[in-house]
């Protein structure tokens, strides 16, 4: 599992953009600066978008005035179902959202959980993280993933 003073894999991940699927690589996305990158398990559940994406919306501003240069929501979802949330959120330009729909980001961070006996198949366990330049700086794991306390936009204020 990861950790605080890992190194982020270099994994690419989907967002859509105004010109279609783009491709972002975490590699690309985290050098040389600091940015915080938290995941969830589904676009359109419960608590994802009830307790968990609506706190780094509205916390944006904060976040990003502690030195913060991108938010970045990752989930398993494929790129036209986290496109289409983010609008039904009205995240803008606050919360780059970025596809792990082959679980390849997931599974190298060893953050995959079985939510099949809900019927959900394997997804990506909640937590949120505060990288610099590729290195995790300070992690927040839910233990369990139907909970937002630990991976919240507080949570993560209060750790930068």
């Amino acid at each position: 599992m990861i950790k605080q003073g890992d190194k982020l894999p270099n994994i690419t991940l989907k967002q859509m953009t105004a010109d279609g699927p783009a491709d972002v690589s975490i590699g690309d996305y985290t050098a040389g600066r600091k940015v915080v990158i938290f995941a969830l398990p589904g676009a359109f559940t419960p608590t994802c978008s009830e307790q968990h994406l609506p706190t780094f919306v509205v916390e944006a501003d904060a976040i990003k005035a502690k030195g913060v240069a991108a938010i970045a929501c990752v989930s398993s979802a494929d790129f036209f179902v986290m496109d289409a949330w983010g609008k039904s959120q009205n995240v803008g330009s606050t919360v780059d959202m970025l596809s792990d729909g082959n679980l390849e980001f997931t599974k190298a961070v060893d953050m995959a959980i079985d939510l099949s006996g809900l019927g959900l198949g394997t997804r990506s366990n909640r937590y949120a993280m505060i990288v610099d330049d590729g290195v995790v700086t300070w992690i927040g794991i839910e233990e369990n993933a139907g909970q937002a306390e630990a991976s919240t936009a507080a949570a993560v204020l209060a750790a930068l």
